[in-house]
């Protein structure tokens, strides 16, 4: 079982309760999943693009990820519907737990210039949503085996009906807010 899951049962559900003066354990938010989506523009020509990403951040996750297709065409772009876009996947359970664990110890220190991550990228619904600039963060992801550098954006969403709610929450998961 991840530390991450365990310190969420035992100690946050009682330290949120008391916070918000919830008067049901049921009203505590939790973390529902966590999205990862990584966009591969070049992929609607070249399927390398596809396959390369697909296979790191599978590596990442330990999830084999869903290829995500364009919903449109646009000229501008050269792109047409249905065309390979991306891939993404969703983490819950004892992944999703693990996912973050690995995130917040060993990822994101190794940000270069890391000073803490914005507390303002909320939705109004208490999911919050993470943009990483390169892959190579991950202790999975070798340097030398990187077809392409890349960012990602992750998402977390929360059963938090507003966004302080949901800051407090990850707060209390050890994410490291600005300030």
């Amino acid at each position: 079982m991840s530390n991450f899951k365990e310190l969420y049962e035992s100690k946050i559900k009682k330290d949120l309760m008391k916070e918000h003066k919830y008067t049901s354990i049921m009203q505590v938010p939790k973390l529902e999943k966590i999205v990862i989506n990584m966009g591969v523009g070049e992929g609607s020509h070249d399927s390398k693009f596809i396959e390369a990403a697909q296979k790191d951040l599978e590596l990442i996750t330990g999830q084999h990820p869903v290829i995500t297709k364009a919903r449109k065409s646009i000229a501008g772009f050269k792109l047409r519907e249905g065309q390979p876009v991306g891939v993404k996947v969703t983490l819950r359970g004892e992944n999703m737990y693990n996912f973050m664990e690995k995130l917040i110890k060993v990822g994101l220190p190794r940000v270069r210039d890391f000073r803490g991550i914005s507390a303002h990228s909320f939705d109004g619904k208490g999911n919050y949503t993470l943009g990483i600039k390169e892959q190579l963060i991950f202790p999975e992801i070798e340097y030398d085996n990187v077809y392409k550098i890349r960012g990602m954006d992750i998402i977390f969403v929360t059963t938090a009906k507003s966004n302080e709610e949901a800051l407090s929450l990850l707060k209390a998961f050890g994410m490291p807010f600005k300030g």
